[in-house]
């Protein structure tokens, strides 16, 4: 019981979190419990997702979960799958367009106490350059070579593209993504989720 004290006095902490300055405020968003057997570890919410208050609450999410092989109910269900972002803010719009880095006080600050309750994880799903850096030991040159090598890093961690519309003509010049590496991540999710 303590342990579940302890796991929704954090999650308060978290949400209530103003440490940065951003130009839509902060809004911490993730989804988690200590039940989830899959963590989706990625950049930061989109607009879109700041302003529903759920990640991946956008086209990119739609591809994500198309990749994974997960309805809605099921992605979002905090109790199976977690989904703790880099940054659990939006960053906001760099000049020139696309969303801000977020700022790396947030995973720093967060993902250690966020983590230590996460003991059921069976598969890190690391979705983008930032994520991959942070918790691969070998993250390779690019994130290219990362997501090209993803066998080396199982059967803990995976790492994937950002799931965004530029992602589809990386796809297209990397026919093995689709054709080797989404068919054998569906099977290990829906072997670690049943």
């Amino acid at each position: 019981m303590t342990e579940s004290k302890d796991w929704t006095r954090l999650l308060a902490r978290v949400r209530a979190c103003k440490a940065c300055e951003l130009p839509l405020g902060p809004r911490p968003i993730l989804s988690a419990s200590p039940t989830a057997r899959l963590l989706i570890t990625s950049q930061a919410p989109g607009r879109r997702a700041h302003e529903a208050g759920r990640t991946f609450a956008d086209a990119s999410g739609d591809r994500l979960r198309d990749w994974l092989g997960l309805p809605p109910e099921l992605f979002y269900d905090s109790t199976r799958v977690a989904i703790i972002p880099m940054g659990m803010c939006y960053p906001g719009t760099q000049e020139g367009g696309g969303d801000l880095l977020p700022q790396a006080r947030c995973s720093e600050t967060w993902h250690g106490p966020l983590l230590s309750f996460l003991s059921q994880v069976r598969l890190t799903l690391l979705v983008g350059r930032l994520a991959q850096v942070h918790y691969l030991p070998d993250p390779r040159g690019s994130m290219s070579e990362a997501v090209a090598h993803w066998r080396d890093y199982l059967p803990t961690h995976l790492p994937l593209p950002h799931p965004s519309w530029r992602t589809l003509g990386w796809a297209r010049r990397n026919p093995w993504f689709e054709a080797e590496l989404l068919p054998e991540l569906r099977v290990r999710i829906a072997e670690i989720l049943k």
